[in-house]
This record gives C-alpha cells, structure tokens and sequence, in this order.
C-alpha cells in the first residue's frame, strides 16, 4: 500500500493499492507536470468578445482556449527566432563554404 498525501501529491492522505495508484496517477494531474500558473490578464472589448463567440461554438472553456492559443504563439515565435538564428549563422559560414566549394571545383577540373 502506498500513502498518498504527506510529501507524494496533494491527495487527502489515505492508503491506496499499488495497482490504484498506478491507475490513478496517470488521470489526476499531480506534481509539477501539471502545475497551473495563476494570471490576471486585460484583454482588449474586441478581442474578448471574438474569443468568447469562438470559445461557446468549439465548445472549449476559456482558460483551455487561451492556453492553446499561448502555445501556438511560442511555438510560432519558436521558429521564427529560430529560422532568424540560422540565417545568421548560414551567413557567418558563407565566406568559409564559398571558399570550400571552390577547392571541390578545382578538384573537379583536374579530372
């Protein structure tokens, strides 16, 4: 048995099975890998009003919409900032992959 309470989650203390526990620590969010971030945010009349016309007809709370719509962004801005670093550093090595790409047609022309 195992006691879930006093330093494993945020249960009500009590003594669960091995097997019930397995169960259940994979559909009640636990620990850090669920953890929530309380947030006070000011959104813009036109803005609210769009994204509560939108949440009633996907049928989706609120606070799951905007998460979904803060991940998407990251995952955008991710990329972008990523695409920026490697022009970046594709135009570093430029010179460098000039100069390589000569010495292989110089030893294509001595075939």
């Amino acid at each position: 048995m195992r006691q879930i309470g006093t330093g494993c989650s945020s249960f009500p203390c009590r003594w669960v099975s091995p097997e019930i526990w397995s169960i259940a620590k994979k559909y009640i969010p636990l620990g850090k890998d669920n953890a929530m971030k309380n947030l006070s945010l000011k959104l813009e009349d036109d803005i609210f009003l769009e994204t509560e016309k939108i949440v009633t007809k996907v049928k989706k709370n609120r606070n799951r919409y905007i998460n979904e719509a803060i991940a998407f962004y990251n995952k955008l801005h991710k990329r972008r900032l990523l695409s920026k670093q490697l022009s970046k550093e594709s135009k570093l090595i430029s010179e460098d992959s000039m100069k390589v790409l000569a010495e292989f047609e110089k030893l294509n022309d001595g075939d």
